[in-house]
């Protein structure tokens, strides 16, 4: 978590690191980078429904460039239900993932069920034949930019005879921006997660606060949305997704929501 008030450091690293952006020009079925759009789902997974029953939005979904580290050439999608719009959050803010958490999250998390699903896969399959219904379709740039590590404190990092982007990785905050990769930019202090196969979720992807999707006018506005005319992610929270290394199922992927 930084602090504003204290002299920092700022690293110019080499992690690779991508920026979103919503671009211009027509959604067609096939796209593989947009808000909305036509899902390319798993081999064998169907379109994610909420523990209510409705079925989710497909917020956005995206290649993910090669050289980011871990899931690099995979594809991602990030689902919420149309009616839920909640907050994601932990007591402990850290720890072990039950089995399954994807579809039945921790008794710890303050919420009914699993009103969200992620899922990352490098499957050869086709678009889904429906477009999402809910948010106007836009075409996504990814584009790769510098990752600059803020750090507030060095402490004895200059002892530390580690790779500088490592060092700086380990105790800084990346930029605050809708980003593939790089470092993340908490806004409170640090989270970490096990994945019930033993392995540790990796960082994935980040949204900003207040990150809106526009709608379909003929929608209804979203409960407790945080914009007239936009839907959001977690009731416009900062959003850090990590994922299962391991691959053990498609949707382990955990949302972090901090503000």
């Amino acid at each position: 978590m930084s602090d504003p008030q204290a002299p920092s450091v700022v690293h110019e690293s080499a992690v690779p690191m991508y920026l979103v952006r919503e671009g211009s020009g027509p959604v067609e079925r096939g796209a593989r980078d947009t808000v909305g759009g036509w899902p390319i789902l798993p081999a064998g997974e169907p379109w994610p429904v909420c523990f209510c029953g409705e079925r989710m939005i497909l917020f956005f979904q995206a290649d993910i460039p090669a050289d980011v580290a871990v899931f690099g050439g995979e594809h991602l999608l990030v689902f919420q239900c149309p009616v839920h719009n909640e907050a994601v959050s932990a007591d402990d803010m850290s720890g072990e993932l039950p089995e399954r958490f994807w579809d039945e999250p921790p008794r710890r998390y303050h919420g009914e069920g699993a009103f969200w699903r992620i899922m990352l896969h490098r499957d050869d399959t086709d678009p889904a034949v429906e477009v999402e219904p809910y948010l106007q379709p836009r075409v996504l740039e990814v584009g790769r930019a510098t990752e600059r590590i803020t750090v507030w404190s060095l402490g004895d990092a200059l002892l530390d005879d580690r790779d500088p982007d490592e060092v700086f990785a380990a105790r800084g905050d990346g930029v605050d921006e809708f980003k593939i990769g790089g470092v993340p930019c908490w806004a409170q202090e640090r989270e970490s997660f096990t994945c019930p196969c033993g392995a540790e979720l990796r960082f994935v992807c980040q949204l900003p606060e207040n990150t809106g999707f526009d709608k379909q006018p003929h929608q209804p506005e979203q409960n407790f949305t945080f914009g007239p005319g936009e839907y959001g992610l977690f009731l416009g929270n900062m959003v850090y997704i990590f994922a299962c290394p391991a691959r053990c199922h498609p949707a382990a992927a955990w949302p972090v929501n901090q503000n």
